[in-house]
């Protein structure tokens, strides 16, 4: 009993251990089995499959990769983020019900009605671009950093400095800021962005959206330069680029292959507000004056030609026989100002400064900008169909010259009677004369009594016949006064006499 037991034990125990070695081996198996044929099957599809990579196209793309590794270790370091604080003003609502909900609270006596004050954070962009006697200076926007209290820069290695507003302009929408350091941060190269091209690539950085994404690069190209119509009434050509840029990218570089700074980002056209790969930067070489004026002087000083610039339309072309030209008519001209002074005068299309072109009105409002003042620069005019240099003296803009209405001439800017203009105005269709499309507050014509909307038929007397005729009867019978002969609501009538 006891030995049949014993075997019984001892044969329990080898079936057991067989058992286990069965199952053991099998686990191994189903392990071998799970484990190596998807690397069986990988292998036999790679054979199937093979991808060979062309070595010199991956040499290629490996070394664009580099190009930019290269321009962002160079450009980064020059890149500052800026956090400024503003002081906004609000109205504290009347809430009358508030109390009935919520009971009596005690706002204090003059709370009602009134306005509180609160700060306003913001967040922008900037670059490096001088150093002097251990003071960096940063180029940026003017709407970065406009009607700020507080100015911040932080930088790359993570370091944060108090900053001052070292001057801004508004036209150009620049501004600088400086930060005193004896830490090292590199100066930004500046290229020359008359030499961009549509098709170049173009790389931007900045600090998009908050500071969770600061000192990102983004690349495209160029799409298109000389742009113009930006916020603001802003008078540069700009760069346009499909390179990323949103709200936090403002004041920040546009960057070309070189490692070099082309442009400074600015705006986007955009219905959400984030980039839809169109993006705006000011063209560096716009900015390169304004860079030692900063630090000079703190302020931008302008040139002033003293001429009311349009561009003349389809219609207006046609009449004055500029169809196809570029360049910016001169609809109306300040008295005493440079131009008319050299002898630009209404109705002169402006087509060249200097020998440079002029390609419209933004443009040519750039350059006379740029000029010194003192300067003697020729302008190349079209007058009666014939090509005509003027020499002018640029004098100085400042705010009180160029609002000095009294002193624009003639005041209004007239258009051709075309037959969309009668129907539009309620005209006859045998009406003659021209159109006063707009009339200037204060200026001459305004004060001698001329309505836009008004028919004008005859200048001193002199009836006119079209466009140019107006023109130079401007020129030459209006020396010593001026006066309308006008249609206004079916009559016929004479403004006042306004004397030169």
């Amino acid at each position: 009993m006891n030995l049949t037991r014993k075997l019984s034990s001892k044969n329990l125990l080898v079936f057991n251990l067989v058992l286990i070695g069965v199952v053991f081996g099998f686990s191994l198996a189903f392990l071998s089995f799970s484990c190596t044929t998807p690397k069986s099957r990988y292998v036999a599809h790679a054979q199937q499959n093979p991808v060979a990579l062309d070595e010199n196209s991956l040499a290629i793309a490996v070394g664009l990769q580099n190009a930019f590794n290269a321009v962002s270790d160079k450009v980064l370091p020059s890149v500052v983020e800026l956090k400024t604080v503003s002081l906004r003003r609000q109205n504290i609502p009347n809430i009358p019900w508030g109390d009935f909900f919520f009971g009596p609270r005690d706002r204090g006596p003059d709370s009602r009605g009134q306005e509180r004050e609160y700060r306003s954070q913001g967040l922008g962009s900037g670059i490096i671009v001088r150093h002097k006697d251990g003071t960096y200076y940063a180029l940026t926007n003017n709407h970065v950093v406009e009607d700020t209290t507080e100015i911040r820069v932080a930088t790359k290695d993570g370091k944060e400095y108090p900053a001052a507003l070292v001057g801004k302009d508004p036209r150009k929408d620049l501004a600088m800021v400086s930060f005193k350091t004896t830490d090292s941060y590199p100066l930004a190269t500046l290229g020359d962005s008359d030499a961009v091209r549509v098709g170049d690539w173009a790389i931007a950085m900045g600090n998009p959206l908050g500071e969770q994404f600061s000192f990102s690069v983004t690349m495209g190209i160029v799409s298109a330069v000389g742009r113009t119509g930006g916020p603001g009434n802003n008078i540069n050509d700009f760069i346009q680029t499909d390179a990323p840029i949103n709200q936090g990218n403002s004041g920040g570089p546009l960057v070309n292959i070189r490692g070099e700074i082309i442009g400074i980002n600015t705006w986007i056209a955009s219905t959400t507000g984030t980039s839809v790969g169109l993006g705006f930067a000011i063209p560096i070489n716009n900015a390169k004056r304004s860079i030692d004026e900063f630090i000079d002087t703190g302020t931008i000083s302008y040139g002033w030609l003293g001429v009311s610039l349009t561009d003349p339309g389809k219609e207006i072309a046609e009449a004055l026989g500029v169809q196809g030209k570029r360049g910016a008519l001169a609809a109306q001209v300040f008295l005493d100002s440079p131009a008319d002074k050299g002898g630009i005068a209404p109705g002169d299309f402006i087509t060249h400064v200097d020998g440079k072109e002029a390609r419209g009105v933004n443009q040519l409002t750039m350059m006379v900008g740029d000029l010194k003042i003192g300067d003697r620069v020729t302008f190349t005019v079209i007058r009666d169909g014939a090509s005509k240099d003027i020499q002018v003296r640029i004098e100085a803009r400042t705010d009180e010259v160029v609002s000095d209405y009294k002193k624009l001439w003639p005041g209004v800017f007239v258009i051709p009677l075309t037959d969309e203009v009668r129907e539009t105005a309620k005209l006859d269709k045998n009406a003659r004369g021209l159109y006063a499309a707009q009339v200037q507050n204060n200026s001459p014509a305004d004060i001698i009594g001329l309505h836009q909307g008004d028919l004008i038929t005859a200048l001193n007397g002199e009836p006119i016949r079209d466009l140019p005729s107006y023109y130079k009867l401007l020129r030459e019978k209006t020396r010593t006064e001026l006066w309308f002969s006008i249609t206004r609501n079916e009559s016929t009538l004479e403004t006042l006499k306004f004397k030169r």
